[in-house]
């Protein structure tokens, strides 16, 4: 699948981490003082909104990125390498110099990753002066919930101009229950744990319930779950052959954020969206590395 030219019409707006990612393709993951040889290798930028944007630019939109890097020699390569891949790049970083996070993932034969990252740890970016303009040019918004300044100012603003939030739940931080009521869809994934999550309590309702206005939860090769207002269902994960598992959820968020910048955020457009967001998502994972689309 080759990538749709960008529509000026569709412009896009993600904020949140930028990693670079270094993968490996290996028989097993090495127990202690173990050594493996890499059958594959990859490298590219990494992280929830840099993969998200970079499935929207493919999709067809204008994807800008407002995230953290800085002038490390590595920090660039993932700006070259994002840029390739059609998104616009925002760094409010520019005068670090040390390295950018990196993720060290490892993918077994059967398509399963282990991952060690330093995430966004030692970056505090403020948000831009820019931000507001950015959100209200856009179409859509997506947050990861990472740089949590950047992820408040985009949400924020993006109510007071009623663009829609995407919110990519990841894992749980500190800054999610103010980032729930203010999206429009919020999506995470089974592994999901808030730290006030009763026993037995139903995570989809969790989500409705402290203010997400439509709510997916995903579970692998197992139904998505979804409810938004007085509807609810569950949509089926098509069945592929699995290479690599790494950025699938990143994928679903990015394409599902074309699908609402394309038809808004009824129920029915969103239910839509999230029927075709899982299917490109299963076919990513079909692939080794996050650039090697079928």
């Amino acid at each position: 699948m080759s990538a749709a030219p960008p529509d000026p019409h569709l412009p896009g707006l993600f904020v949140g981490l930028t990693t670079v990612d270094l993968s490996y393709r290996v028989p097993r993951v090495p127990g202690a003082n173990q050594k493996l040889q890499a059958s594959r290798q990859s490298l590219a930028a990494g992280g929830p909104a840099a993969n998200a944007a970079v499935a929207f630019a493919r999709e067809g939109g204008a994807a800008r990125l407002v995230t953290a890097l800085g002038s490390h020699p590595l920090a660039l390569a993932a700006v070259a390498d994002l840029s390739q891949a059609g998104v616009r790049v925002h760094d409010c970083l520019p005068g670090r110099t040390e390295p950018p996070g990196i993720s060290s993932i490892m993918v077994n034969g059967a398509g399963d990753r282990a991952v060690v990252s330093a995430g966004a740890a030692g970056m505090t970016p403020d948000s831009p002066a820019e931000m507001d303009a950015w959100v209200a040019a856009s179409r859509v918004v997506l947050v990861d919930g990472h740089h949590v300044d950047l992820a408040l100012d985009a949400v924020t603003s993006a109510r007071r101009h009623r663009v829609p939030v995407v919110l990519d739940g990841g894992s749980w931080k500190p800054v999610t229950p103010e980032l729930l009521p203010l999206a429009d869809v919020a999506v995470v994934s089974a592994d999901f744990v808030p730290p006030d999550l009763r026993p037995g309590q139903d995570l989809l309702s969790y989500l409705l319930v402290h203010g997400a206005r439509f709510a997916a939860v995903t579970d692998g090769p197992n139904p998505v779950r979804w409810s938004g207002g007085d509807s609810s269902g569950s949509l089926s994960v098509p069945a592929v052959e699995v290479a690599d598992t790494t950025a699938a959820g990143d994928v679903l968020h990015g394409v599902l954020a074309w699908y609402v910048a394309r038809s808004g955020t009824s129920t029915a457009a969103l239910v839509s969206a999230l029927e075709r967001s899982i299917a490109a998502a299963s076919g990513f994972v079909s692939a080794f590395g996050t650039r090697s689309w079928p």
